[in-house]
């Protein structure tokens, strides 16, 4: 099969970007030829690259030309499918990899003022993106919806009234043996030695880049009244980095808060840590649950994260409102033995040992020979 996949911007820290490439090494072994239409994407040997890069000035401008450009190379080439994992209309499929724009901006709202609030219902890129999301799931010639969970296929119902059998769940696949428990033997001594943070201490992740989203605010409250020993690590970009720094402070936790920007490689930091902590304010389904559970860490994430239907409570790990820092607080308390972080992370690795890149790529052909045998 010819498959064209359109995805605008390669970063290593993204996750959805780290779906895209797995996504095509997984089809790529099963006889699948991949191109890909991008704007910019780091060299690649198993797949072809077509590049739509038009000038733009701001993000409005850069999405919607890089809509046009796409459907102007789509017209030009022939492919047997269209998988777009951006809000284009006009493909044959769509991976909802970033969600519904609609909950995420009202899972936002919760956390604003009135003045905040009413500057995101004004702002015009947000009002571009709703339009396109609405024109993409009203296209006839969109047949079928990737979703990365069940969240998310019951939000594309609720907002959308789009039929049950146009939405499949595929969950996103890990390489289970890159993702490892034994990495903890190879770079847990190395890490903490390196960042000055003691064997036995409690050490909590946080890993993402985005941090008003992925709930790091909360986080900091939760470990500013939860254990006075434990420590976080925060991996990940952000624009408005010194800003949480200096919150983190304010907070007491210049000592105990350490911020190491992002890391093409985090299995180090897996490796080093207890429990991986993402109180997101909404997330479709973070890769990086996938492969800190494959480490062997248990996970605390929110009821609005993909990644909360892997998540047995008091079994490999917990979830709760990404705005309530006294449960969160409470949640670490409950990780705060060494002891019952390797119960729980023993059992979230038997949690996703089953979702293999293997699984997901089969998962995704079989997907698509369905749709190509009822066009026929």
């Amino acid at each position: 099969m010819k498959i064209a996949l359109v995805r605008q911007r390669y970063t290593p820290f993204g996750g959805a970007e780290r779906f895209v490439s797995r996504a095509m090494q997984a089809l790529g072994a099963q006889g699948a030829e991949i191109t890909l239409i991008t704007r910019s994407w780091e060299p690649d040997g198993n797949m072809e690259a077509l590049t739509c890069d038009p000038f733009y000035l701001g993000s409005l401008w850069r999405d919607w030309g890089f809509s046009r450009c796409v459907r102007r190379t789509l017209a030009r080439h022939s492919f047997d499918l269209v998988q777009s994992h951006e809000r284009i209309p006009g493909c044959d499929v769509y991976r909802a990899g970033d969600g519904v724009h609609r909950e995420w901006l009202a899972q936002r709202r919760r956390a604003l003022g009135f003045t905040a609030r009413l500057g995101l219902a004004l702002n015009p890129y947000h009002r571009y993106v709703l339009a396109a999301e609405k024109a993409l799931f009203a296209s006839p010639e969109l047949k079928a919806v990737i979703c990365n969970s069940r969240m998310v296929k019951e939000e594309l119902q609720r907002w959308f009234s789009l039929p049950a059998e146009k939405l499949q769940v595929i969950y996103s696949g890990v390489d289970t043996e890159a993702f490892h428990p034994r990495l903890k033997a190879e770079h847990r001594q190395a890490v903490r030695s390196r960042l000055g943070i003691g064997e036995n201490a409690p050490l909590f992740l946080f890993v993402g880049s985005g941090f008003e989203r992925k709930g790091l605010a909360a986080l900091l409250a939760a470990m500013a009244a939860g254990p006075r020993d434990a420590r976080l690590l925060v991996v990940g970009k952000d624009k408005h980095l010194e800003r949480f720094v200096r919150h983190a402070a304010r907070l007491g936790l210049a000592g105990r808060a350490r911020f190491v920007g992002g890391q093409k490689d985090v299995r180090p930091y897996y490796a080093a840590a207890d429990a991986l902590v993402l109180p997101t304010l909404y997330d479709p389904f973070p890769n990086v649950a996938l492969e800190a559970m494959a480490c062997g860490l248990p996970i605390v994430t929110s009821l609005k994260s993909g990644a909360a239907e892997l998540v047995e409570a008091g079994m490999n790990g917990y979830v709760c409102d990404a705005l309530d820092t006294e449960a969160l607080a409470a949640h670490l308390g409950k990780l705060h033995s060494p002891g019952d972080c390797a119960r729980l992370g023993e059992a979230a690795r038997r949690t996703v040992e089953p979702l293999s890149l293997e699984r997901m790529g089969q998962n995704l052909l079989d997907f698509y020979r369905g749709l190509e045998a009822g066009r026929n």
